[in-house]
């Protein structure tokens, strides 16, 4: 199936959120637009994810993940600016590009961005940065959705030549999700193609330290049940929900699966699906959560706000990026999701609270919140669809994980809570 052939007039939204009129009206205007501009046959999949750390982090960054998710390590550029490293799942699904400046000095917007949050400022060069999609022509790309107010880098504008370059085609951040959108018609299961910079080798101690995490994958049975990233989620302001959600349909071929209304942590859950793939491994979904109510008005009636006060403390950004587990019962006797969360916590790596969701007689859900990393500030989830359950999450497993994540830690009058 296409973009184009997937029914969007016809689509209802799940879920139990009210969107406003102003967003029903302008969700189908897009849809149309996008069919009748030609973005729905111009863009295709998620092939790839940019994440920035501190200079210097980038092998311990990469060793993290070879430990606690299915990517592996395929090889290193250099620029001018950065050390880019390419790590890939399976090949139908989007690589993972940790990006590191070459000194602590380095700023570009990231930096500038960072220190305007208290959180955020301890590590001011680290940030999700956005996703790459396929495209078959990214100066088409750039044309027509300029002309919808959609704004890209050009040369001069930025520090960074990676978000001029030939071969990939960058919209500046966006002001509602601290995100980029990236367009490029490369191989990125052939990253050489790409022109990230010349090719970089790690030394034998650096690549010693990549295999310990993957040998303890394989001691301990995890590279077949972790099997890739089945959705992420970026926190956003209350007040700016729906424009979010709009700009992200401008640009890219998703639909609205729906949203729903999380009342314990006075927060909604939005989720953005790509309607041309049977697994969502192969394009994750994009989530966006907000507080249902911006944080001086919340004043009046004192309700949790964990989602506000996130981005009060680090800014519109990714929260969380979520692992998928293989469905069924571990040798072990349990579930799997409970098996790896048990090894990975045996190995050091720490956890929010407990695995939520029963997954009994019927389809459901069990997910757990790892604590964020301190190399990247991700939290990473671990999900197990029980059942081929299809949806996202219940609300109780949702409002148990956003309780968790919100006392991560926190940030009033100066002093962080760790």
């Amino acid at each position: 199936m296409d973009a184009t052939s997937f029914d969007y007039a016809g689509y209802q939204p799940k879920g139990d959120k009210k969107n406003s009129e102003f967003f029903e009206t302008y969700r189908h205007k897009i849809y149309e637009r996008r069919q009748s501009s030609g973005i729905d046959d111009n863009v295709g999949h998620m092939k790839a994810m940019i994440v920035q750390v501190e200079a210097g982090d980038g092998v311990a960054t990469m060793a993290e993940i070879h430990r606690m998710t299915p990517n592996r390590y395929h090889s290193s550029y250099i620029s001018q600016t950065h050390k880019l490293h390419v790590l890939h799942t399976k090949p139908e699904f989007p690589a993972l590009i940790i990006k590191e400046p070459l000194s602590s000095n380095y700023e570009d917007y990231i930096k500038r961005l960072n220190v305007l949050y208290p959180l955020a400022r301890q590590k001011p060069n680290t940030r999700y940065v956005g996703e790459i999609f396929d495209c078959s022509d990214i100066n088409t790309v750039r044309k027509t959705l300029e002309d919808q107010s959609i704004r890209f880098e050009y040369p001069g504008d930025t520090e960074n030549a990676l978000y001029t370059s030939e071969n990939i085609l960058f919209s500046t951040i966006s002001d509602f999700t601290g995100n980029r959108v990236g367009y490029s018609a490369g191989d990125f299961n052939d990253p050489a193609s790409l022109s990230l910079g010349e090719p970089y080798h790690l030394t034998d101690e650096e690549k010693a330290q990549l295999a310990k995490g993957v040998a303890f994958a394989e001691t301990h049975g995890l590279n077949e049940l972790m099997l890739g990233y089945d959705h992420m989620a970026t926190r956003i302001l209350a007040g700016e929900r729906e424009d979010a959600i709009l700009e992200f349909l401008t640009m890219v071929p998703y639909y609205f699966w729906g949203a729903y209304n999380i009342q314990d942590m006075n927060s909604s859950t939005n989720v953005n699906r790509c309607p041309t793939v049977s697994d969502d491994k192969q394009s994750p979904a994009k989530v966006f959560t907000a507080n249902n109510t911006p944080s001086f008005v919340n004043s009046f009636e004192n309700l949790p706000m964990p989602t506000e006060n996130f981005v009060r403390n680090y800014g519109r950004r990714m929260h969380h990026m979520a692992v998928e587990v293989e469905d069924g019962d571990h040798e072990t006797g349990q579930k799997n999701v409970d098996y790896v969360v048990g090894i990975l916590g045996q190995e050091g790596v720490p956890f929010l609270a407990h695995v939520v969701g029963e997954c009994k007689d019927s389809p459901d859900l069990k997910q757990i919140f790892s604590k964020h990393s301190q190399h990247t500030l991700l939290i990473t989830e671990y999900i197990e669809r029980c059942k081929a359950f299809d949806g996202f999450f219940t609300k109780s497993n949702v409002a148990a994980l956003t309780e968790a994540a919100g006392k991560d830690e926190r940030y009033q009058h100066g002093h962080v809570f760790d």
